[in-house]
């Protein structure tokens, strides 16, 4: 079985894994039933709670704290004799009421809170947003699996590589998904046989119009990617 991409706490994609450092991971707490996985075959990331049966993860059960003792009785004092009775005091002077002061008290506390609140966002939306455009370029990527099979079955069969429109295969517009909006089949300058992938609809200049390759490799027995996009968006096996 394929291995097993995964999203941390910092949403930053790892892998691949086997399975069972998948569940290790769960059982460290490094990753959460909420935690997005993907694998090969899936049609997009999803919560790895929807794989707990699969891969045998169970909630781990908090210990029980132990009862606390009963609290110790307090000391019997012996009754003092009556005070002689003071004279009336002064009327107190006039101060601030506990409202005002509960008020200057939250006002302290919540200035920093916000300070701090700010600086958190700033660090984690750009994350959040590289792990979701990393995510898009992966199910561009997932999707073409398909037709990495069928161009490797015609090279086997017929001894050189297809191109769009013959056989079986379509146009370059015909493979468009949901974040590609092409796919070009045929042999690369080099000689290797595979296809293009013109990315699209991601919402990211970076990515939007670059292109990702898939070749079968001088051999002609192993596949490999390679891309113009940056690394941090690029599953793993695309990255270098």
């Amino acid at each position: 079985m394929s291995g097993w991409y995964y999203a941390d706490r910092n949403r930053e994609q790892h892998g691949p894994v086997t399975a069972d450092e998948l569940g290790t991971h769960y059982r460290y707490g490094r990753i959460t039933l909420d935690s997005l996985v993907w694998r090969e075959g899936l049609p997009q990331w999803l919560p790895l709670g929807d794989f707990a049966d699969e891969l045998g993860l169970h909630p781990a059960v908090d210990e029980t704290t132990a009862p606390l003792p009963p609290p110790v009785p307090p000391a019997v004092t012996p009754p003092r004799p009556a005070a002689p009775r003071p004279s009336p005091a002064p009327p107190p002077k006039q101060g601030m009421s506990g409202g005002k002061i509960a008020l200057i008290v939250a006002a302290v506390m919540v200035v920093p809170c916000i300070g701090i609140a700010g600086i958190l966002a700033a660090i984690a939306l750009p994350a959040y947003q590289d792990y979701t455009l990393r995510a898009k370029v992966v199910q561009a990527v997932s999707e073409s699996q398909a037709l990495k099979a069928e161009v490797q079955e015609f090279h086997i069969s017929q001894g050189r590589c297809p191109s769009n429109g013959e056989g079986t295969f379509g146009t370059p517009e015909s493979y468009a998904g949901t974040y590609v909006t092409r796919a070009t089949i045929g042999e690369f300058d080099d000689g290797t046989c595979g296809f293009e992938l013109e990315f699209g609809n991601i919402g990211n200049t970076g990515i939007d119009g670059r292109k990702l390759w898939w070749d079968l490799g001088s051999d002609h027995t192993e596949w490999h990617c390679s891309s113009d996009v940056d690394d941090k968006w690029l599953p793993l096996e695309c990255r270098g």
